[in-house]
């Protein structure tokens, strides 16, 4: 059955054909995201959501939505979406943050224009039949020196439109290097250095913890007099009744806003302040823009739900379709191991390590934790995925490490995973064969080489004779069919192990006869999901 998808909000009818044209099935409801009471009894027979801002992806829909897999926003900001309940419920949220790169820094560089030569109050005053041309003194922006406050995709744009504008920019931010800045030909600085030096500042930040007022009445206090201040990026990086005052007394000569601490915005401090240029959150509001990011998140959406495929997920690793493809063994193997790690595990679980060697240390090892924490999970939570599991394992105060290596032995590459309680440390290794199959290669130090089943038995036992011939005759007797039957011993009278693939589960009966025989100190079945 062909993948469900309801657009619930305005997208365009191309976005719409692309996902029929992939061969999902979509439901163009655009009005329905203003309606939550109608949403919110049709939201279960979707496996993915397409929104723009109209529509509030809330606790309450998310947890009503029993099949949805992926909400994916046409645009930057998911604030209309609670990111905490879809991780959750293991719904990936998804956001198509480069199709409106372009419009939003061109508005930002229109701000700065408006803001400096006054446009918006000349044209009304013009219209008012006002002839007041000594009224609006303007500055140039040439020579003037721009600090850019996030030089990230949007910021890196802007700071490249000021360049051709003849400006000296500067950038405040903790990731960019001074290589990137170096080629962006932008002075890298501190926040400090930006708020005193700068004669236009302009914010590309999302809005964070870290972020979150950011220009402060403290900050704001700091900058140099006669600044001008843009922001296009989100409400509540700036103070706006500091910046009020500041506007007011002349310590900052102008400011252009197109987005507010609370929104719509139908008052703030900075509403009819002389300077001051308001817009309606249109950074993102062109024609171009918003076919853009229509026709990327039903690109996103029907990748995921076709192939696998994670592009711009705010809560899980990016995976691009070729990464997929050649993960999509390692993920399963991945899967297989915490699975195994986690039927075998009874106490609480304080750390989980992770060791990639050869040729999978190379791939996006991101997305391979998070599908060996969502098998280690599934014994718990059977509705566990790769996207619940890491917040779960948060809740629980686990510390998940990961570890590359070289290829260190027979294996092309294998994985590693280790699980700490309080009372013992345990561990499995995999590796995936040329035919794509998984295998497990090791379990508790001994080597084995086990095919994975969806139905399994592990013993161990002491390495005495008899061991095959018990386990023969007890499967044999009780109907049980062994497809595989894998051993692997530490030592000669040491240790040992058995790994049985068997068609049909292991009735309780049938572990109570072996566990009768006091051959072998623990007797487990398992399940796989193949």
């Amino acid at each position: 059955m062909a993948p469900k998808v309801l657009v619930s909000d305005k997208l365009s009818e191309t976005a719409v054909q692309i996902f029929r044209d992939r061969g999902i099935d979509v439901d163009f409801q655009p009005n329905l995201g203003k309606d939550k009471d109608a949403l919110l009894a049709v939201i279960d027979q979707y496996d993915g959501l397409a929104i723009r801002s109209a529509t509030k992806a809330t606790e309450k829909l998310i947890n009503a939505a029993g099949n949805l897999k992926v909400i994916g926003r046409a645009g930057i900001g998911t604030d209309n979406v609670d990111k905490d309940a879809a991780s959750k419920k293991g719904v990936i949220v998804m956001n198509t943050p480069f199709g409106n790169m372009i419009t939003t820094a061109e508005h930002a560089i229109a701000m700065m224009f408006a803001v400096a030569r006054q446009i918006p109050e000349a044209s009304q005053s013009t219209h008012a039949g006002k002839w007041e041309k000594s009224k609006f003194m303007g500055v140039e922006l040439t020579g003037k020196t721009l600090g850019v406050i996030g030089a990230g995709n949007i910021g890196g744009i802007v700071c490249d439109r000021a360049r051709g504008l003849k400006m000296k920019v500067m950038a405040y931010d903790p990731f960019l290097s001074e290589e990137k800045a170096e080629k962006m030909g932008v002075q890298k600085v501190d926040l400090d250095e930006l708020l005193a030096k700068a004669d236009f500042i302009t914010l590309h930040v999302p809005k964070t913890e870290q972020t979150a007022n950011i220009l402060s009445a403290e900050r704001i206090a700091k900058l140099k007099k006669g600044v001008r201040i843009v922001n296009c990026a989100r409400g509540g990086l700036v103070d706006e009744d500091a910046l009020a005052e500041a506007l007011k007394s002349g310590h900052v000569a102008g400011a252009a806003f197109d987005v507010f601490a609370v929104e719509p915005a139908t008052e703030s401090p900075l509403f009819n302040l002389p300077n001051v240029v308001v817009t309606p959150h249109l950074g993102a509001a062109t024609t171009e823009a918003q076919e853009n990011v229509a026709l990327q998140v039903a690109e996103q959406m029907s990748d995921y739900l076709l192939t696998g495929a994670v592009t711009n997920a705010l809560n899980m690793p990016s995976v691009t379709a070729e990464e997929a493809k050649v993960m999509g063994p390692w993920v399963k193997l991945s899967g297989h191991l915490g699975n195994f790690i986690g039927q075998m595990t009874d106490e609480p679980i304080t750390a989980i390590n992770i060791l990639y060697d050869g040729e999978v240390s190379e791939m996006n090892l991101e997305a391979l934790n998070c599908s060996v924490v969502a098998g280690i999970m599934k014994k718990a939570n059977p509705d566990v995925n790769m996207v619940s599991a890491p917040v779960i394992a948060k809740e629980r105060g686990i510390t998940i490490s990961t570890t590359r290596q070289d290829q260190s032995g027979a294996f092309e590459g294998y994985v590693k995973v280790t699980v700490v309680t309080d009372k013992r440390e345990r561990s499995v290794a995999g590796t995936v064969f040329s035919d794509g199959k998984p295998r497990f290669i090791q379990i508790k130090g001994i080597n084995i080489d086990a095919e994975i089943g969806q139905h399994m038995l592990y013993t161990t036992n002491e390495d005495v004779p008899g061991i095959i011939g018990t386990l023969g005759q007890t499967m044999g007797e009780n109907g049980v069919n062994i497809a595989n039957f894998t051993l692997g011993r530490a030592d000669r009278g040491g240790e040992a192990i058995a790994l049985l693939y068997i068609d049909d589960p292991v009735a309780a009966d049938v572990i109570a006869k072996l566990e009768a025989t006091e051959m072998f100190t623990q007797v487990k079945p398992l399940d796989f999901d193949v």
